[in-house]
């Protein structure tokens, strides 16, 4: 169960991660090992509720190899949405079932939002007029080599013009050889 958050930037209910929610995204996450995962989590538009999990490709190999300079980052360190994955998330904006986190992991370094991840979050470097590209909260998984150490849970806080942390998740046990 999610840890109290140590601060609410907002009114809306932190959204209810199940066991079953976590392992599934801590079994992509070992999956991917030693390569970051991404993907996303929904729910019913009116409710905190969230109750499907859905496992992206990370694009970032892809993108590195085709262009190293404006990518200079390989999936052990960053994670890239393709287009197929993103006209999803667009499209479930709109929808009765909205994509309301996207999840990613960090390998062996721990879950914080890093400064990537807020520059992808807002699709530009951060400055006083930026705002994130989608209503969603973020996820950042610890995937450590033989286990998931845990998971935070990230929230646009628009009073202060930055991401903070709302929850956190317990690890798992070590993953099967």
């Amino acid at each position: 169960m999610p840890s109290e958050p140590a601060v609410a930037p907002a009114l809306t209910p932190v959204p209810t991660l199940t066991a079953t929610l976590l392992t599934a995204m801590y079994t992509h996450a070992q999956s991917t090992y030693p390569e970051e995962c991404c993907g996303f989590l929904f729910g019913p538009h009116e409710s905190p509720v969230v109750d499907t999990v859905q496992p992206c490709v990370n694009e970032q190999n892809r993108y590195h190899a085709l262009d190293p300079e404006r990518f200079p980052r390989t999936a052990r360190t960053a994670y890239y949405l393709g287009g197929k994955d993103l006209r999803l998330l667009m499209q479930s904006m709109t929808s009765p079932r909205p994509v309301k986190i996207i999840y990613h992991s960090h390998i062996d370094v721990g879950a914080y939002f890093s400064a990537e991840d807020i520059r992808a979050a807002l699709g530009r470097e951060p400055d006083a007029t930026a705002e994130p590209l989608y209503p969603v909260d973020y996820l950042v998984i610890d995937a450590q080599g033989d286990h998931v150490a845990g998971a935070k849970l990230f929230r646009w806080d628009a009073q202060q013009h930055a991401f903070a942390q709302i929850a956190t998740y317990p690890g798992s046990a070590a993953f099967p050889a």
